[in-house]
């Protein structure tokens, strides 16, 4: 995909270099940032989950330590560039959606960090991969995520990168909804099996949603998808589907444990959003692809 000519948004934050405390990137040449699927991802786990974060509470205890410097390479900068400008034209995107439906649109936060960091539900994790919370409504990346999903994976590419990207501002817009609540309201109230099905649901909805990132930025801003750009987004989807992390992990499936769909079911419901470019072709509660 090429976006050199696109805008950076002014919400990203890098605290990099720092236990807590933010510095604002928009204006600074610090490049674009990765995410991880790594640990529970790998097993077929909410990543909120992993981070006890599921109950809404999470160590609010916990201070950000002193800003420090952020270490970084060129080719972190350029990546730190890239999100900056994949979550403006989400940002574009999403208002102009909410717009068009008699509503406004609030821009979330995307946090760049490394390690750990208290977030709004707890104690992050990078080992628990990408991640948006919905208390503070910041989606939180960690750097080494994009070399994990070339060298790990076998999901490379920029476009694959932004899917992710747009699959967690998918959660935000779930929760400027209604739809975030109401699933884990309606999951604190289910068995185990229920609730995994609920959150099945949740996720297939932001997949699809980043699939309507997709074809509505590229009317909007006029950036272009080059050869193998989609294909690259539906090898990403495959690639973390439920069904194939387990079998890679364990060797074996286990579907009433499955908290993100299967990989036909991720890519179908990508390729759907792609394809409907609306908020109305996302209706995963009723269906699949």
């Amino acid at each position: 995909m090429d976006m050199n000519d696109q805008d950076e948004s002014r919400n990203v934050e890098d605290v990099r270099g720092s236990g807590g405390g933010f510095r604002p990137i928009h204006g600074i040449s610090l490049g674009t940032v990765a995410v991880a699927l790594i640990g529970g991802w790998l097993l077929g786990i909410n990543p909120l989950q992993v981070l006890g974060l599921l109950s809404g509470g999470g160590d609010q205890g916990v201070q950000p330590g002193p800003a420090r410097p952020v270490a970084s390479s060129p080719a972190e900068d350029a990546q730190v560039k890239f999100v900056a400008q994949v979550l403006k034209s989400t940002e574009t995107v999403w208002s102009a959606a909410f717009a068009a439906d008699g509503r406004t649109y609030e821009e979330p936060k995307l946090r760049l960090y490394r390690d750990s960091y208290p977030t709004g539900c707890g104690q992050g994790d990078a080992a628990a991969g990408p991640f948006y919370c919905g208390e503070d409504r910041i989606v939180y990346l960690d750097l080494s995520f994009f070399d994990y999903m070339t060298e790990r994976l076998g999901a490379p590419g920029q476009f694959a990168h932004a899917y992710v990207i747009a699959h967690e501002v998918g959660h935000h817009v779930q929760n400027l909804l209604g739809t975030l609540g109401k699933v884990n309201a309606a999951r604190a109230r289910a068995g185990e099996a229920e609730s995994n099905a609920l959150s099945v649901r949740l996720e297939l909805q932001a997949d699809c949603y980043a699939g309507v990132w997709a074809t509505l930025s590229q009317r909007q801003h006029g950036w272009r998808l080059e050869p193998g750009d989609i294909e690259s987004a539906l090898n990403a989807a495959a690639q973390i589907g439920d069904d194939t992390l387990q079998r890679r992990a364990r060797g074996t499936v286990v579907p009433e444990t499955f908290t993100h769909g299967t990989s036909a079911e991720r890519v179908g419901w990508f390729r759907k959003g792609v394809d409907a470019g609306s908020i109305r072709g996302c209706d995963t509660f009723s269906g699949g692809p």
